[in-house]
Order: C-alpha cells, then sequence, then structure tokens
C-alpha cells in the first residue's frame, strides 16, 4: 500500500461506498489514486436502508423490494397512502457492499486495506489518515466514521433512533408484498414516540422492526419482548422463523456536525445527513456524494457551504426536536396529525427537504400552534 493518494474514502458503509460509485462513474476520478478504509470486511447484511423516490436511482441495480402503498396506522388515524409517483424502496447493506467491492476490481487505480482508523487530521496542507502502525496521506480525506466519543455541546435537543428488527418467515401466507407498513404507532408509547413498520419482502416472509425515539437505549431483551409481542398480537403468528436479526442506533439530533475540517471532510452520520427529526439518510447521503463529486470535478476546496434550505429545515427539525424533548406532544400524535391533513406527497417532500413554503406552511397548519409556536419562538430567539 502507496503512502499518499489523491483521495482517501474512511468507512465503506452507505456514504464510503456511495461516493466510491459516484466517482467511477465519471472519468475525470480514472486517474485519481483512492484508497478506501474500514475495519470490517463488510461481508455481512449489517442494515437496511429504506427510502423514497419517483425516478430511478444510482442504485436501483440493487433495491431488494419496492411499494407503492403504505400503511400508517395510529390509535387516532389510520390509513393506507397511495404514494405515487413516488416508489418506498429497500436496500440491504450486503449488495450496497458487494456492488461497490465488485465495481471497484475492474478499477486499478482503486485500493481497499481492512484496518482500524486511530486518527484523522490536516497537516502540511495534507490529509493524514492514522492507521495502527503507519500514517497515510491524501490531498482529501473522505470520512464517514463517527467519533463516538464527542459530547453533545450545549444548547442542543439529542434523541437516539433505535430499533431491533426480525426478518420472519411464516409457514403460510401472512403478508401483501404489495404494501407495506410505514409507521405502526398502535403499540404502547411508555419509553417515548415508538413504532413498527413492517416491510413484506413475499407472501410468508417480511422484515419487522421496532423503533423508538428516546434519550436512552433500552436493554435488548426488552426490544425482543416487544417484537415478539408485536407479531403475536398485530400480525397474528405464532409460528413463524427468525431468518436474521439487525439492530441499530443513530443519532436524532439539532447539533451540527462539521461539513469539513480542513483537508478532512464527513459525510453520511459524521457529516450530519442524518435528518434530526426522522433519522432518514439515505438520500441526503446521495446529495451530498453527488455534491462532492461535482465540487471535486469543478475544482471547489470547499464542502461546507450551507445552503438557505439546508438552514430552514435545520430549524424546523429543530422545532420538532424541542417539542418531543420536552415531552410537550406525543410522537404518534404528530406524526397522526400531519398525515391526517395532507397528501402522501406533500409529507415526503417535506420529509425529503423538498418542499416549498407553501407546503411547508400547510404542514405546520397541521399541528397544534399552542404546542409548536412557543417552541419555534424559543429555537428563534
Amino acid at each position: 500500500m502507496q503512502t499518499h493518494y489523491d483521495y482517501i474514502i474512511t468507512g465503506a458503509g452507505c456514504a464510503g461506498s456511495s461516493l466510491l460509485m459516484r466517482m467511477m462513474r465519471e472519468p475525470f476520478f480514472a486517474c485519481k489514486r483512492i484508497l478506501v478504509i474500514d475495519q470490517s470486511q463488510k461481508n455481512k447484511n449489517d442494515r437496511t436502508w429504506c427510502f423514497w423516490e419517483k425516478e430511478s436511482g444510482l442504485f436501483e441495480s440493487i433495491v431488494f423490494r419496492r411499494w407503492t402503498k403504505l400503511d400508517f396506522l395510529s390509535n387516532d388515524f389510520s390509513a393506507t397512502l397511495a404514494i405515487d409517483p413516488y416508489q418506498y424502496k429497500m436496500i440491504r447493506g450486503i449488495d450496497l457492499y458487494e456492488l461497490a467491492r465488485t465495481a471497484s476490481a475492474g478499477h486499478s487505480n482503486i485500493d481497499w486495506h481492512q484496518g482500524t482508523v486511530k486518527n484523522i487530521y490536516t497537516e502540511n496542507n495534507k490529509a493524514i489518515v492514522e492507521l495502527e502502525n503507519e500514517k497515510i496521506s491524501a490531498t482529501y480525506v473522505f470520512n464517514s466514521i463517527v467519533q463516538l466519543n464527542e459530547s453533545h455541546s450545549s444548547g442542543n435537543w439529542d434523541l437516539l433512533q433505535h430499533f431491533k428488527g426480525y426478518l420472519i418467515e411464516s409457514k403460510t401466507d401472512a403478508f401483501d408484498p404489495a404494501r407495506a407498513t410505514f409507521m405502526d404507532f398502535r403499540v404502547h408509547q411508555n419509553h417515548g414516540t415508538t413504532f413498527v413498520y413492517c416491510l413484506p419482502v413475499s407472501p410468508t416472509t417480511a422484515l419487522v422492526e421496532y423503533t423508538l425515539f428516546t434519550e436512552t437505549l433500552l436493554p435488548q431483551d426488552v426490544y425482543e419482548e416487544e417484537l415478539r409481542a408485536y407479531i403475536a398480537s398485530s400480525l397474528h403468528l405464532s409460528e413463524y422463523e427468525i431468518l436474521h436479526e439487525e439492530y441499530g442506533v443513530i443519532p436524532m439530533t439539532s447539533r451540527r456536525f462539521p461539513l469539513q475540517t480542513g483537508r478532512v471532510v464527513h459525510m453520511g452520520v459524521a457529516g450530519g445527513q442524518v435528518k434530526g427529526s426522522s433519522g432518514y439518510a439515505f438520500q441526503f447521503i446521495q446529495k451530498r456524494t453527488e455534491e462532492i463529486v461535482g465540487g471535486l470535478m469543478n475544482g471547489s476546496a470547499s464542502f461546507s457551504r450551507r445552503s438557505f434550505t439546508d438552514q430552514k429545515f435545520y430549524f424546523y427539525d429543530r422545532v420538532l426536536l424541542n417539542v418531543l424533548c420536552n415531552k410537550k406532544m406525543e410522537g404518534a400524535a404528530i406524526f397522526a396529525s400531519i398525515f391526517r391533513k395532507n397528501p402522501p406527497e406533500r409529507v415526503l417532500r417535506f420529509l425529503d427537504n423538498e418542499s416549498g413554503l407553501m407546503d411547508d406552511l400547510r404542514i405546520m397548519r397541521s399541528v397544534p400552534v399552542s404546542v409548536f409556536l412557543p417552541a419555534a419562538l424559543q429555537e428563534l430567539f
């Protein structure tokens, strides 16, 4: 392995693999030396990403399942949402990792290294990556490794989105593959904002995931108890096989993650591409990696610009986190009110940070002014 590269990608998860795939599509990068570093072999299906989009995206070839009808369920409001022209899509982590690795095999300018990154910094106008026994430099490092020991700064709202999922298989047909459960809030809310989603991949197989927006995590046995209770009471299944399990924790925070530190450019969770109010990240990662590739091709040295739209939706996210963290209104009631009073296409645009001012105002009118206005004024001033 050489000691200097044009670009180093630290972390080969969603953000790192997405950036690499976009680089490989452009002739500009064919003569650039690229190194990808990850501490694991990325040979396990450790993640599932769900997102919505209208057109065929970069990863259309590995979309595992897609739906155009979504069930929203709560004690206050329930409906089947026809989301056309959107499709709700699922991509499995293993498929994304294998796609990036296989595609890069045909590019002699790309190296892979399995190792633990100890530190990343800028020195003498170069980005430096410290591994266990060596240092490697680059013109830029594109980092998606989160520094978990970072303390939350004061004045921010901090929640965790944490989830436990089972891929289950029943002995008889139990699911409708044409529709997915987007959010089912009909579970108890004792821990905080809690819902289950169910994504059928066949008449007998589905991913069932128990998800919470709270300040603290639960013991593993509690997730499992709640999952089994939901499968028994809501899916009416007593006999099934667990084919696969997944568990994850995502920060939902108003804290600003740095976009760039010298020659180190951050992306993914480390770059703040997780939407603070919902936890969705996949499409925001795609926008970020597309922006990085375009900037490199145009000779830009700065990848830290925040647009007016970014600032606008950051404010909206802060307001919702303020309401949830201070327990001014239950998350189940908030989402039920929004989906009851708006067409699904408008809500999905809003959650994707792509809605205009009129759509924003209609969404705001969907929730109680007496709850959200004081929170908005607090965040504004």
